[in-house]
Protein backbone atom coordinates (compact mmCIF):
# COMPACT_ATOMS: atom_id res chain seq x y z
CA UNK A 1 0.00 0.00 0.00
CA UNK A 2 2.81 2.41 0.91
CA UNK A 3 4.53 1.68 -2.40
CA UNK A 4 1.34 2.47 -4.31
CA UNK A 5 0.97 5.76 -2.47
CA UNK A 6 4.60 6.67 -3.20
CA UNK A 7 4.13 5.73 -6.86
CA UNK A 8 0.96 7.83 -7.11
CA UNK A 9 2.70 10.79 -5.47
CA UNK A 10 5.68 10.42 -7.82
CA UNK A 11 3.40 10.35 -10.87
CA UNK A 12 1.52 13.38 -9.58
CA UNK A 13 4.77 15.29 -9.07
CA UNK A 14 5.87 14.44 -12.60
CA UNK A 15 2.60 15.78 -14.00
CA UNK A 16 2.86 18.92 -11.86
CA UNK A 17 6.42 19.47 -13.05
CA UNK A 18 5.41 19.03 -16.68
CA UNK A 19 2.49 21.38 -16.21
CA UNK A 20 4.78 24.03 -14.73
CA UNK A 21 7.05 23.72 -17.75
CA UNK A 22 4.32 23.67 -20.36
CA UNK A 23 1.82 26.16 -18.91
CA UNK A 24 3.95 29.32 -19.42
CA UNK A 25 4.63 28.35 -23.04
CA UNK A 26 0.98 27.69 -23.70
CA UNK A 27 0.00 30.90 -21.93
CA UNK A 28 2.52 32.91 -23.96
CA UNK A 29 1.31 31.36 -27.20
CA UNK A 30 -2.29 32.21 -26.32
CA UNK A 31 -1.20 35.73 -25.40
CA UNK A 32 0.65 36.14 -28.70
CA UNK A 33 -2.46 35.03 -30.55
CA UNK A 34 -4.61 37.52 -28.66
CA UNK A 35 -2.13 40.31 -29.46
CA UNK A 36 -2.06 39.24 -33.10
CA UNK A 37 -5.86 39.25 -33.29
CA UNK A 38 -5.97 42.69 -31.65
CA UNK A 39 -3.51 44.01 -34.23
CA UNK A 40 -5.49 42.46 -37.09
CA UNK A 41 -8.64 44.14 -35.76
CA UNK A 42 -6.71 47.42 -35.67
CA UNK A 43 -5.58 46.96 -39.28
CA UNK A 44 -9.13 46.26 -40.34
CA UNK A 45 -10.31 49.42 -38.62
CA UNK A 46 -7.40 51.35 -40.13
CA UNK A 47 -8.69 50.56 -43.61
CA UNK A 48 -11.62 52.83 -42.76
CA UNK A 49 -9.23 55.58 -41.68
CA UNK A 50 -7.38 55.33 -45.01
CA UNK A 51 -10.65 55.98 -46.81
CA UNK A 52 -11.50 58.83 -44.46
CA UNK A 53 -9.22 61.40 -46.10
CA UNK A 54 -8.41 64.49 -44.05
CA UNK A 55 -9.51 67.33 -46.30
CA UNK A 56 -9.06 71.07 -45.87
CA UNK A 57 -12.78 71.35 -45.17
CA UNK A 58 -12.54 68.83 -42.33
CA UNK A 59 -9.48 70.59 -40.93
CA UNK A 60 -11.41 73.86 -40.90
CA UNK A 61 -14.36 72.18 -39.19
CA UNK A 62 -12.07 70.65 -36.55
CA UNK A 63 -10.37 74.00 -35.98
CA UNK A 64 -13.77 75.54 -35.25
CA UNK A 65 -14.56 72.74 -32.75
CA UNK A 66 -11.21 73.25 -31.02
CA UNK A 67 -11.85 76.98 -30.70
CA UNK A 68 -15.26 76.34 -29.14
CA UNK A 69 -13.70 74.02 -26.54
CA UNK A 70 -10.87 76.46 -25.83
CA UNK A 71 -13.36 79.27 -25.38
CA UNK A 72 -14.96 77.40 -22.49
CA UNK A 73 -11.66 77.15 -20.62
CA UNK A 74 -9.97 79.59 -18.32
CA UNK A 75 -6.79 81.23 -19.52
CA UNK A 76 -3.73 79.00 -19.08
CA UNK A 77 -5.69 75.77 -18.59
CA UNK A 78 -5.34 72.74 -20.86
CA UNK A 79 -7.57 69.84 -21.91
CA UNK A 80 -4.66 67.42 -21.84
CA UNK A 81 -5.74 64.09 -20.40
CA UNK A 82 -9.44 64.92 -20.15
CA UNK A 83 -12.00 62.45 -21.46
CA UNK A 84 -14.22 65.08 -23.10
CA UNK A 85 -17.41 63.48 -21.85
CA UNK A 86 -19.44 66.26 -23.48
CA UNK A 87 -18.61 64.89 -26.94
CA UNK A 88 -21.29 62.35 -27.90
CA UNK A 89 -20.24 58.81 -28.75
CA UNK A 90 -20.46 57.88 -32.40
CA UNK A 91 -20.88 54.64 -34.27
CA UNK A 92 -18.58 55.29 -37.23
CA UNK A 93 -15.01 56.04 -36.09
CA UNK A 94 -14.11 59.70 -36.50
CA UNK A 95 -10.47 59.37 -37.51
CA UNK A 96 -10.20 62.94 -38.72
CA UNK A 97 -11.19 64.41 -35.35
CA UNK A 98 -8.93 61.94 -33.55
CA UNK A 99 -5.98 62.93 -35.75
CA UNK A 100 -6.55 66.64 -35.28
CA UNK A 101 -7.01 66.22 -31.52
CA UNK A 102 -3.82 64.13 -31.37
CA UNK A 103 -1.90 66.92 -33.09
CA UNK A 104 -3.42 69.47 -30.70
CA UNK A 105 -2.53 67.24 -27.72
CA UNK A 106 1.11 66.97 -28.79
CA UNK A 107 1.36 70.70 -29.46
CA UNK A 108 -0.09 71.60 -26.06
CA UNK A 109 2.22 69.08 -24.41
CA UNK A 110 5.26 71.04 -25.61
CA UNK A 111 4.16 73.86 -23.34
CA UNK A 112 2.68 71.95 -20.40
CA UNK A 113 4.58 68.66 -20.06
CA UNK A 114 6.80 69.76 -17.20
CA UNK A 115 3.83 70.69 -15.01
CA UNK A 116 1.80 67.58 -15.89
CA UNK A 117 4.37 64.77 -15.87
CA UNK A 118 5.01 64.89 -12.14
CA UNK A 119 4.65 61.30 -10.86
CA UNK A 120 3.92 57.70 -11.89
CA UNK A 121 0.18 58.15 -11.38
CA UNK A 122 0.16 60.85 -14.07
CA UNK A 123 1.01 58.24 -16.70
CA UNK A 124 -1.99 56.05 -16.08
CA UNK A 125 -5.14 57.85 -17.20
CA UNK A 126 -5.62 57.58 -21.01
CA UNK A 127 -4.54 60.73 -22.82
CA UNK A 128 -7.64 60.57 -25.04
CA UNK A 129 -10.91 58.67 -24.61
CA UNK A 130 -10.96 56.68 -27.85
CA UNK A 131 -14.55 55.57 -27.33
CA UNK A 132 -15.64 59.18 -27.86
CA UNK A 133 -14.21 58.84 -31.37
CA UNK A 134 -16.05 55.58 -32.04
CA UNK A 135 -13.08 53.31 -31.19
CA UNK A 136 -14.06 51.00 -28.35
CA UNK A 137 -10.87 48.91 -28.24
CA UNK A 138 -8.63 51.64 -26.75
CA UNK A 139 -6.03 50.58 -29.36
CA UNK A 140 -4.18 53.47 -30.99
CA UNK A 141 -1.82 51.38 -33.11
CA UNK A 142 0.95 48.84 -32.66
CA UNK A 143 4.71 48.74 -32.17
CA UNK A 144 7.08 46.22 -33.72
CA UNK A 145 10.80 45.49 -33.61
CA UNK A 146 11.53 42.81 -36.26
CA UNK A 147 15.02 41.93 -34.96
CA UNK A 148 13.59 40.61 -31.66
CA UNK A 149 10.18 39.44 -32.87
CA UNK A 150 8.32 42.16 -30.97
CA UNK A 151 4.80 43.04 -32.11
CA UNK A 152 2.34 44.46 -29.60
CA UNK A 153 -0.79 46.63 -29.74
CA UNK A 154 -0.54 50.11 -28.21
CA UNK A 155 -3.11 51.01 -25.58
CA UNK A 156 -3.59 54.53 -24.20
CA UNK A 157 -2.71 54.85 -20.51
CA UNK A 158 0.29 53.43 -18.65
CA UNK A 159 -1.75 51.36 -16.20
CA UNK A 160 -1.57 47.69 -15.16
CA UNK A 161 -4.63 46.66 -17.17
CA UNK A 162 -3.12 47.91 -20.43
CA UNK A 163 0.34 46.54 -19.67
CA UNK A 164 -1.20 43.10 -19.17
CA UNK A 165 -2.34 43.23 -22.81
CA UNK A 166 0.46 44.94 -24.72
CA UNK A 167 2.45 48.18 -24.88
CA UNK A 168 1.02 51.06 -22.85
CA UNK A 169 1.33 54.67 -23.96
CA UNK A 170 2.36 56.77 -20.98
CA UNK A 171 0.04 59.74 -20.64
CA UNK A 172 1.57 63.23 -20.87
CA UNK A 173 4.14 61.96 -23.34
CA UNK A 174 3.60 62.53 -27.06
CA UNK A 175 0.98 60.46 -28.84
CA UNK A 176 2.59 58.17 -31.45
CA UNK A 177 2.00 60.24 -34.58
CA UNK A 178 5.55 61.54 -35.01
CA UNK A 179 6.71 65.08 -35.64
CA UNK A 180 9.45 67.41 -34.46
CA UNK A 181 9.71 67.96 -30.72
CA UNK A 182 7.83 64.78 -29.79
CA UNK A 183 8.75 61.86 -27.57
CA UNK A 184 6.29 58.97 -27.43
CA UNK A 185 6.96 56.78 -24.39
CA UNK A 186 5.68 53.20 -24.34
CA UNK A 187 5.91 50.99 -21.29
CA UNK A 188 5.81 47.18 -21.20
CA UNK A 189 6.34 44.33 -18.75
CA UNK A 190 9.36 42.06 -18.45
CA UNK A 191 9.26 38.80 -16.52
CA UNK A 192 5.48 38.70 -16.62
CA UNK A 193 4.40 35.14 -15.81
CA UNK A 194 3.21 33.37 -18.93
CA UNK A 195 3.73 36.30 -21.32
CA UNK A 196 6.59 37.92 -23.18
CA UNK A 197 6.22 41.66 -23.69
CA UNK A 198 9.37 43.85 -23.54
CA UNK A 199 11.62 41.06 -22.21
CA UNK A 200 13.95 41.11 -25.22
CA UNK A 201 14.52 44.88 -25.40
CA UNK A 202 18.12 44.45 -24.11
CA UNK A 203 18.82 42.31 -27.21
CA UNK A 204 18.22 45.26 -29.53
CA UNK A 205 21.31 46.77 -31.12
CA UNK A 206 22.11 50.35 -32.05
CA UNK A 207 20.63 51.05 -35.47
CA UNK A 208 17.87 48.44 -35.22
CA UNK A 209 14.49 49.52 -36.53
CA UNK A 210 11.46 50.01 -34.31
CA UNK A 211 8.21 50.65 -36.17
CA UNK A 212 5.02 52.29 -34.96
CA UNK A 213 1.86 52.05 -37.03
CA UNK A 214 -1.11 54.23 -36.18
CA UNK A 215 -4.39 54.84 -38.01
CA UNK A 216 -2.81 57.23 -40.52
CA UNK A 217 0.78 56.26 -41.24
CA UNK A 218 3.79 54.07 -40.44
CA UNK A 219 6.70 55.58 -38.50
CA UNK A 220 10.15 53.97 -38.64
CA UNK A 221 12.68 54.78 -35.91
CA UNK A 222 16.32 53.73 -35.48
CA UNK A 223 17.63 52.80 -32.05
CA UNK A 224 20.21 55.35 -30.93
CA UNK A 225 20.71 54.62 -27.24
CA UNK A 226 20.12 52.02 -24.51
CA UNK A 227 20.27 53.13 -20.90
CA UNK A 228 19.48 51.93 -17.38
CA UNK A 229 17.94 54.48 -15.02
CA UNK A 230 16.63 54.41 -11.47
CA UNK A 231 12.84 54.45 -11.10
CA UNK A 232 12.91 58.09 -10.01
CA UNK A 233 15.02 59.22 -13.00
CA UNK A 234 12.62 60.22 -15.76
CA UNK A 235 14.45 62.84 -17.84
CA UNK A 236 14.41 60.56 -20.89
CA UNK A 237 10.59 60.69 -20.90
CA UNK A 238 10.55 64.37 -21.71
CA UNK A 239 10.44 66.02 -25.12
CA UNK A 240 13.74 67.05 -26.72
CA UNK A 241 13.38 70.17 -28.84
CA UNK A 242 13.51 69.43 -32.56
CA UNK A 243 13.74 65.63 -32.21
CA UNK A 244 11.18 62.95 -33.15
CA UNK A 245 11.73 60.27 -30.49
CA UNK A 246 10.28 56.93 -29.46
CA UNK A 247 11.16 55.63 -25.99
CA UNK A 248 10.44 52.10 -24.77
CA UNK A 249 10.67 51.32 -21.04
CA UNK A 250 10.64 48.10 -19.05
CA UNK A 251 11.67 47.01 -15.55
CA UNK A 252 14.83 45.04 -14.80
CA UNK A 253 16.26 43.78 -11.53
CA UNK A 254 18.74 46.09 -9.83
CA UNK A 255 20.38 43.13 -8.10
CA UNK A 256 19.28 44.26 -4.65
CA UNK A 257 15.67 43.15 -4.60
CA UNK A 258 14.37 46.23 -6.39
CA UNK A 259 13.87 47.32 -9.98
CA UNK A 260 15.58 49.75 -12.29
CA UNK A 261 14.20 50.92 -15.63
CA UNK A 262 15.68 49.83 -18.95
CA UNK A 263 15.25 52.48 -21.65
CA UNK A 264 15.45 52.03 -25.40
CA UNK A 265 15.57 55.39 -27.18
CA UNK A 266 15.02 55.58 -30.92
CA UNK A 267 14.90 58.52 -33.31
CA UNK A 268 13.18 59.21 -36.61
CA UNK A 269 14.97 61.44 -39.09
Amino acid sequence: MKRRILLAVSILLVFVGLAMLIAPRVSNQVGKQIAHSTIEDFKSLKSEATADEITDEKRSEQSKINQEHQGSQKSGETELGENRENIPKIIKPDFTRLYMDSIAYNEALKQHQAELLINEQAYQKPSLNLSSYGIESNVYGYVSAPSIGLELPIFLGGNDDNMALGAAHMTYTSLPIGGKSTNCVLSGHSGYIGRIFFDYLPNLNIGDEIVVENYWNTLTYQLTRKQIYKSYESAACFITDGKDLLTLITCISDGHGGFDRFYVIAERS
